[in-house]
């Protein structure tokens, strides 16, 4: 059973920046897509970012050139570098890795981003 850790959620302002990491365990993790998403109150879920087990990204179209998505294979973990942050961006977010049959089926417990104005 694969199970994922999210942290470096918090409180910054407009402008400022936060890295968030989600570290799994179990599982052969080079093989996996992982993916950030967020969910924002009263809104749907969103894909943020995927990063792909060839180390292919996609961004949303909010977030690019702003945020940047990477892995470590070696440390189980992936980062979410996300700079010039806006009110926004404000949501809860949640990693996930695709199972063998290359949907979302893991999932982390979700790590709070608040920007202020």
């Amino acid at each position: 059973q694969v199970q994922l850790v999210e942290s470096g959620g918090g409180l910054v302002q407009a402008g400022g920046s936060l890295r968030l990491s989600c570290t799994a365990s179990g599982g052969t993790f080079n093989s996996y897509t992982m993916g950030w998403f967020r969910r924002a109150p009263g809104k749907e879920r969103e894909t943020v970012a995927q990063i792909t087990s060839s180390n292919r990204t996609y961004y949303v179209d909010s977030v690019k050139g702003r945020f940047t998505l990477s892995r470590d294979n070696a440390k189980n973990t992936v980062y979410l570098q996300m700079n010039s942050l806006k009110p926004e961006d404000t949501a809860v977010y949640s990693c996930a890795a695709t199972n063998g049959l290359g949907s979302y089926a893991y999932w982390g417990q979700g790590t709070q981003v608040t920007v202020s104005s």
